[in-house]
């Protein structure tokens, strides 16, 4: 397999945290012996990579369709580390030192993020979201990086709930000719790239060894954040699945997750069920709450789905579902106790755009907090001195977390995750799945028009 590579000098890391994704996936080549001594070589994959101009299914004008079955089948081809490697170069990216930002915009970091356009329909309102992600300027940027590209993500927002999520496409369009590359279907890529996000950030400030995920909600976004999870954290043996009521996709995601995850033990729990038995299950959910290291939000809810006085000390909380001013998750008191301190950060509240959450998380506009108090994962991701992921600074920063301790108490430190999602995440997921789609030969998955525009 061919791809760059980079000398690491903590092959320990690599081997206790890597060493499934690299066993079943081969998503990191390691050739001991290959630097200097005591480090290691590692080789990044053919979906890091732009594909080659002389590959032979590959032309100026024709046009790769991947349909939802194509991208299913391209997804399993990324390890959670590849993934978590991607979000981390795009938040790197996008949170660079603000040096001449007034004078040149987001430009100054290869972002470009037109506001959305939202046209409506009878029964949908469709969602236009351009992006680019390119370059840096003055950056030695190696050109094959195959994480920046021009896209466009069109979503369709049904008046009523869609079971199969939202229906999603995105353009691809190609650097070189300015022309059409490919047409993406995008309806399971936009929950993988926020649970690759928010797997960033389990990964950096969340506990190193978790034993119980509790999530709530159970469409897309939560079915991609327990997949994620469970596959890059195999201590984790618990789950409880956290829904309003007991209806068929909540039950299609536990048989679909327990098939999958056969060694984890996995609970579904109604929060407004419909019986005598309110109480009894209101203390379910308790419990696993109360017990759990990890916890994942991903609902339209207007009001706390549970109090902070359930999270233990030291839980990561992960919120994905709020998108207005008047949607919430959680209640004012946990967002403060992520802003208490630790001995690394001033602030435990981690966000994926400052300005984004600030203008559209409804747990943070209510708990009027200031841009100050809170910090961008990308702020996080360590970099060398031109702005690139430093991988072996990243590896050790891992390898330094301690396991979570027994016991604590239930108002003291938590660390938060809140994402509201950022466009070029959708531009460098998107651009991801395509070459990775274009580095098989003869066309082995999805289907190419040719002479599209010829």
């Amino acid at each position: 397999m061919s791809g760059r590579s980079r000398t690491l000098s903590t092959p320990r890391w690599i081997h206790e945290h890597c060493e499934d994704d690299i066993a079943t996936f081969s998503s990191v080549i390691l050739k001991v012996g290959a630097g200097p001594p005591g480090a290691v070589r590692v080789s990044l994959p053919n979906q890091f990579l732009h594909q080659s101009p002389s590959s032979p299914n590959v032309t100026d004008m024709s046009l790769l369709v991947l349909s939802a079955s194509d991208v299913d089948a391209l997804v399993s081809e990324f390890t959670p580390l590849d993934l978590q490697l991607l979000m981390a170069r795009v938040f790197a990216q996008f949170s660079r030192p603000r040096a001449g930002e007034e004078a040149e915009g987001k430009a100054g970091r290869g972002i470009c993020m037109p506001p959305r356009l939202s046209v409506p329909m009878p029964k949908h309102t469709v969602l236009f979201m351009p992006a680019r992600l390119g370059a840096v300027p003055g950056q030695s940027v190696d050109p094959q990086a195959n994480f920046q590209g021009t896209a466009v993500k069109v979503v369709s927002v049904p008046k009523s709930g869609d079971p199969r999520g939202l229906p999603g496409t995105t353009l691809v369009l190609d650097e070189a000719t300015g022309a059409a590359k490919a047409v993406v279907n995008a309806r399971k890529l936009t929950a993988l790239r926020n649970a690759a996000g928010s797997l960033l950030s389990t990964s950096i400030v969340g506990p190193s060894n978790p034993q119980t995920l509790v999530t709530l909600g159970a469409g897309k976004q939560i079915e991609a954040h327990i997949n994620l999870h469970l596959r890059r954290f195999p201590s984790i043996n618990r789950c409880t699945i956290v829904n309003r009521t007991l209806n068929e996709r909540a039950s299609s995601l536990k048989d679909a997750v327990s098939t999958q995850f056969p060694s984890v033990t996995f609970r579904l729990l109604a929060s407004d069920p419909i019986s005598d038995s309110t109480i009894h299950t209101t203390k379910e959910i308790e419990q696993a709450i109360r017990s759990a290291d990890l916890i994942v939000c991903a609902t339209s809810s207007t009001k706390a789905l549970f109090p902070s006085s359930w999270v233990r000390d030291g839980t990561h909380i992960i919120l994905i579902g709020s998108y207005t001013s008047a949607m919430r998750e959680v209640d004012d008191a946990l967002i403060r106790r992520s802003l208490k301190p630790n001995s690394s950060r001033s602030t435990n509240l981690i966000v994926d755009s400052g300005e984004a959450c600030l203008h559209e998380a409804g747990e943070l506009i209510a708990a009027g907090l200031h841009p100050s108090q809170m910090v961008e994962i990308g702020e996080l991701v360590p970099t060398d001195d031109e702005g690139n992921v430093d991988i072996q600074a990243y590896s050790s920063l891992i390898e330094k977390k301690r396991p979570r301790q027994d016991g604590g108490g239930f108002d003291g430190p938590v660390t938060i995750f809140k994402s509201v999602g950022v466009g070029i995440q959708d531009v460098a997921i998107a651009s991801a799945i395509v070459n990775k789609a274009l580095s098989f030969s003869g066309g082995r998955i999805g289907t190419q028009i040719a002479s599209y525009d010829g």
